[in-house]
């Protein structure tokens, strides 16, 4: 079968059962194995719900891109999963130029069942990913947005 010059569908990563700062490794592991396969892509994200009380990514972001660094999340260390907040900022950082050249976009999906404010705090910006994102808390129209991301 031929695929050349036809778009993948969007890759569905589900890191929604795990805590946060786990999900945001997976994502980034997944990201970097795109990236490197060097061709366009589009990605749904499934996320978890953020933890009470955390600053909303939005915000964290715009700070972490006023200061220079990047910030994958508004969540602190994740010393749970081994990987620190600042190992998942130099990985975002040595994947930025690859989703820049070859992520079509990325479609971050928070649980149907939290409060949308807290739902936003799962989404950070173009600025900090190097492609364009959205967020929502339906699946459906994430898979939708993603789709029409890679069709040519």
């Amino acid at each position: 079968m031929d695929l050349q010059g036809a778009a993948r569908p969007p890759r569905e990563i589900d890191a929604s059962g795990l805590p946060m700062d786990q999900a945001q490794a997976l994502v980034l592991d997944e990201l970097r194995a795109l990236t490197e396969r060097a061709e366009p892509f589009a990605a749904v994200l499934l996320m978890p719900a953020p933890p009470e009380g955390r600053t909303p990514a939005a915000t964290a972001t715009a700070t972490a891109t006023a200061s220079g660094t990047a910030s994958a999340s508004a969540t602190g260390e994740g010393a749970a999963s081994g990987t620190s907040t600042a190992d998942r900022v130099r990985t975002l950082k040595s994947i930025r130029p690859g989703l820049t050249a070859y992520c079509r976009g990325l479609a971050f999906v928070a649980p149907s069942d939290i409060p949308a404010e807290r739902a936003e705090a799962i989404h950070s910006g173009e600025q900090l990913w190097g492609c364009p994102t959205t967020a929502t808390q339906d699946v459906t129209a994430a898979r939708a947005w993603a789709g029409a991301r890679v069709r040519p």
